[in-house]
């Protein structure tokens, strides 16, 4: 049972100005910049490949920036294949999940679930269950490689599981 509404002693609010007034200010310089780029969509289309390139990189990708372009572009990257289609998938599931949010489709469990069906939709993960959620506890064990992608760090806090094919409730 949680205690009783207002606390006690009250929350000291004063220590999260401070950050409130950093992130405030770093969203003017950002919306200021976004007014002087010559086009805003070629700067998140750079931006959202770069965040997929280093979330996936936590999940031990060896796939870069250019091998995810060349890849996109029917070329052949450096990186191995199923690494550089993971980072695709990266962006596929975050521009459905974009795409599903503004189109008014509510931030919800189905979400998640949709946007993690994106995600192992094709190459490692695929027959992980894509799209489910997780009914049994992730023992370690396994071969070595196992081990070091189920102990690598969660990365964004997303709730997703990399390789794994979890999705957290």
């Amino acid at each position: 049972m949680p205690p009783p509404l207002p606390p006690d002693p009250a929350i000291r609010v004063e220590p999260l100005q401070r950050i409130l007034e950093q992130a405030n200010q770093a969203v003017g310089r950002l919306d200021g910049l976004a007014s002087v780029l010559p086009d805003v969509s070629l700067f998140i289309y750079a931006y959202v490949r770069k965040e997929a390139v280093l979330s996936s990189q936590i999940e031990g990708t060896q796939s870069s920036l250019s091998d995810l372009l060349l890849f996109e572009n029917d070329e052949s990257p450096g990186a191995p294949l199923e690494d550089v289609q993971e980072v695709s998938n990266y962006v596929a599931a975050l521009n459905h999940g974009l795409g599903r949010l503004r189109g008014g489709f509510p931030l919800s469990l189905r979400l998640i679930r949709e946007i993690h069906e994106v995600l192992l939709s094709k190459g490692r993960g695929s027959e992980k269950q894509p799209g489910e959620f997780r009914t049994s506890q992730n023992w370690i064990g396994g071969t070595a490689r196992e081990r070091r992608v189920r102990s690598a760090p969660a990365g964004n806090g997303d709730g997703v599981h990399g390789r794994t094919g979890a999705v957290s409730a």
